[in-house]
């Protein structure tokens, strides 16, 4: 892939309207954005993800985040330069990390480089807290020598459940409930299947809830609510994924209601940090119902309006 290098130079501290911003972006973050799935990865979407390494070549190699590409420097060792791309600035999202940056006001490669990109792009340029060192720590599973991923190997990227509380609350699909690397790679301990399938009995070593429910307006998901808050709140030493069979609307249900109780937040908080980490998700209408429910249990009256179009 060839370079262009840019004119400004990434010494610079003030930007001109036309500039994106600089955001901050958490490692949990990052991870969930990797793992965003339809029926195939997103990743696999021409502008879904432009995610940068402004380390050096030597570290780059030793080991980076997967489909990350090392960002260059002109023949001055100055400048950072821009991958070449007429839809450079249509990314949904760009990132740039480097060892370890914490803040946006420090002075470093992904800072640096995270200037330069915002010269050309529309979406704010995300710089990731803690880089390379933290997010590896938590995610080593997603380290990579990888340099060059052909299209087919995007397309048969198998994504992992999201992350909906750190280290600790994860939202996934039958796939993910029954796979043994995945469960290891985020050390669950505990799972709560909302699936009219039977569970995996190979699965035994996993504390289990299974709640027989089928995806239907009319199945009262209700009255397992306070069942799921015990059993996750009884887990506080060990990693829970809930799955359903796509990982739609069943098991962001049970999500949603724990977070209510959890966090004791209104329908609409709970349902927008769930929507943050999961893009696809959606309860059925029935559930939306039963959740404005459960909100009057939690919070003493209904708050969310569930006519809002986005319910």
């Amino acid at each position: 892939m060839t370079s262009h290098p840019v004119t400004i130079s990434a010494s610079v501290t003030t930007y001109s309207s036309k500039m994106a911003k600089l955001t901050l972006c958490k490692p949990t973050e990052l991870y969930n954005i990797l793992n965003q799935a339809t029926k195939f990865s997103r990743l696999a979407e021409p502008n879904y993800l432009c995610l940068l390494d402004a380390r050096s070549k030597r570290e780059y190699n030793e080991g980076h985040i997967i489909t990350a590409r090392r960002t260059k420097k002109d023949q001055y060792d100055k400048n950072f330069m821009f991958p070449e791309s007429t839809e450079l600035d249509c990314f949904t999202y760009f990132i740039v990390y480097d060892g370890h940056t914490n803040s946006l006001d420090e002075e470093g490669p992904a800072i640096e480089c995270a200037r330069v990109m915002a010269q050309v792009c529309r979406l704010p340029v995300m710089v990731l807290k803690g880089g390379y060192e933290l997010f590896s720590a938590h995610y080593h599973f997603f380290r990579s020598q990888k340099v060059f991923w052909m299209p087919q190997e995007i397309d048969d990227f198998k994504p992992h459940p999201v992350e909906i509380i750190p280290c600790f609350l994860y939202l996934g699909d039958a796939r993910h409930g029954n796979d043994l690397h995945i469960l290891k790679d985020l050390k669950i301990k505990s799972q709560i299947k909302v699936s009219m399938n039977p569970v995996n009995v190979s699965l035994e070593n996993v504390h289990m809830l299974h709640i027989p429910t089928t995806d239907s307006n009319d199945s009262d998901l209700l009255q397992f609510f306070p069942n799921v808050c015990t059993f996750i709140d009884s887990q506080k030493n060990s990693a829970v994924l809930v799955v359903s069979d796509l990982g739609i609307s069943r098991s962001s249900t049970v999500l949603i209601a724990y977070l209510m109780h959890y966090r004791k937040c209104t329908l609409k908080e709970a349902w927008e940090d769930v929507l943050k980490c999961k893009m696809n998700m959606r309860p059925n209408r029935g559930f939306v119902v039963q959740l404005s429910e459960w909100e009057k249990t939690i919070m003493g009256h209904h708050i969310t309006d569930i006519s809002d179009p986005k319910f």
